[in-house]
């Protein structure tokens, strides 16, 4: 069986090879570079950044630690840039590496669907080339969404891949969204000396969390002197020199950038799904049933591209399952119902399965569990006390619902809550297993007992 991926990014390239360890001769097809925007301009780079900006935190605090340290402690955007290249590098090789050792043929340029069993391909150089396949994969990812009144110029008002590039730091910067992306890229400027002022439509950041989650996180916003302004837009902006905007409540704002960080546009263009007649749904992206098949059968989409859930490890999931049902399995279904979510400010959140809000819509009585991070041991031994964890169950099973933190190490711990959500775990099923001491860990064992307010250390204020 010949299978086409269009796309080799975490979605992408992970469909490839689960497709090649099937015995599929698999041809996978990237106008850019393996790895997709994940890789090369989203979640390692940022990260790559964001650990230098979590080291360079914690180099402030050695005195904290009876570290004695003379000298300026500043960082160096140009190193800093440079070892983020290095990390990108090294795993794009290994991605070029793996598909290789799987037998998968990598042709590098813009993959157009012509049939339902053909493609065609623009390369980068040489000649176009017609590709045949009996099933067909389309993992083209997303892109920087852009705001009609703020369109990208690369220098004063710019996207998230823009923010990676920059060689020098700026003094000042308007971030333009509080979601995952606009929290990141605040933390991180911040902590390089940049001052920071994010702007939101909304009446929180990152309003998709929990409220206590949402709370903790502006708290700890204000504490690192990043102002947050919720509830407006902006009306107006001007790029002579700097920015300069005015928002909806009258308050004016001036800096020397501005990012864009609202989310993302789909890739969707140029691919022939008109032709075919695939399906969009009202926002662009390409709608699939539970198996990741589009309208058209033995034609697939995973990733960003089909909305929902945009993130890497979903997309590699979606691939997996898109590869197995292509290859001839065409039983395996996608389950949303437990996939944990990260987002790398500090402290870090993460959270799996239903928030408190959210279970409540549905109509189900819940319990809540909490536990604060200052009143765990190894949290002051590692000089990390900010944060809490929230558990949400069934008030009538006892049957855990979601779990959502925000503190040191979250976006490790969260998976004890996707495990347990997945299993169908009760809260006093984790809360009796033995978690070790000292960890960070331990903050889970005793959120889960303080659901039945059977918790040790738990101190109700």
């Amino acid at each position: 069986m010949r299978l086409a991926v269009i796309g080799a990014g975490p979605g992408g390239y992970v469909a490839a090879v689960r497709a090649a360890m099937l015995g599929a001769q698999v041809t996978i097809i990237e106008k850019e570079e393996v790895g997709g925007t994940c890789l090369n301009h989203g979640c390692i780079p940022t990260k790559t950044l964001i650990a230098s900006a979590g080291a360079l935190g914690k180099a402030r605090r050695l005195e904290e630690f009876g570290i004695d340290l003379t000298g300026e402690i500043r960082p160096d955007i140009l190193k800093i840039n440079a070892r983020k290249d290095k990390v990108v590098s090294i795993q794009v090789k290994g991605i070029r590496s793996l598909l290789r050792f799987r037998g998968v043929r990598l042709v590098e340029g813009r993959g157009s669907i012509t049939g339902k069993d053909h493609i065609q391909v623009a390369k980068r150089d040489g000649p176009a080339e017609d590709i045949e396949a009996d099933r067909i994969i389309i993992a083209t990812g997303s892109r920087p969404a852009v705001l009609p009144q703020l369109p990208f110029n690369g220098d004063t008002i710019i996207s998230s891949d823009d923010a990676l590039r920059m060689n020098s730091l700026p003094s000042s910067m308007i971030i333009v969204g509080a979601g995952a992306i606009g929290c990141e890229f605040a933390y991180m400027f911040s902590e390089f000396g940049v001052k920071v002022t994010i702007v939101e439509l909304k009446d929180r950041a990152v309003a998709s969390e929990d409220m206590e989650i949402s709370e903790a996180l502006a708290r700890e916003f204000r504490k690192k002197k990043i102002e947050l302004i919720t509830g407006v837009e902006i009306k107006k902006v001007d790029t002579a020199p700097g920015v300069h905007v005015v928002l909806s409540n009258g308050a004016e704002i001036s800096a020397d950038r501005l990012l864009v960080a609202v989310g993302r546009s789909f890739n969707t263009e140029d691919l022939g799904l008109e032709s075919l007649g695939i399906a969009i749904g009202p926002s662009g992206n390409i709608l699939v049933d539970d198996k990741l098949e589009t309208n058209v059968k033995g034609i697939y989409a995973i990733g960003d591209v089909i909305g929902g859930m945009m993130l890497a490890h979903v997309a590699s999931r979606e691939g997996h399952v898109a590869a197995s049902n292509a290859c001839g399995g065409n039983n395996v279904a996608m389950d949303y119902s437990a996939i944990p979510a990260v987002m790398f400010t500090s402290p870090q959140i993460a959270s799996v399965g239903l928030r408190e809000f959210q279970a409540k819509d549905r109509g189900i009585n819940v319990r809540i569990g909490r536990f604060q991070f200052r009143s765990l041991a190894m949290a002051h031994t590692i000089g990390e006390i900010a944060g809490i964890i929230k558990i949400v169950a069934d008030a009538d099973t006892d049957r855990i619902l979601g779990m959502h933190i925000i503190g040191p190490n979250a976006a490790e711990l969260i998976q004890q809550g996707t495990i347990a959500i997945s299993s169908g775990l009760k809260a006093r099923d984790v809360a009796e297993m033995v978690h070790a001491h000292p960890t960070l860990s331990e903050v889970v064992m005793e959120a889960m007992a303080d659901v039945n307010s059977e918790s040790i250390h738990a101190v109700k204020l």
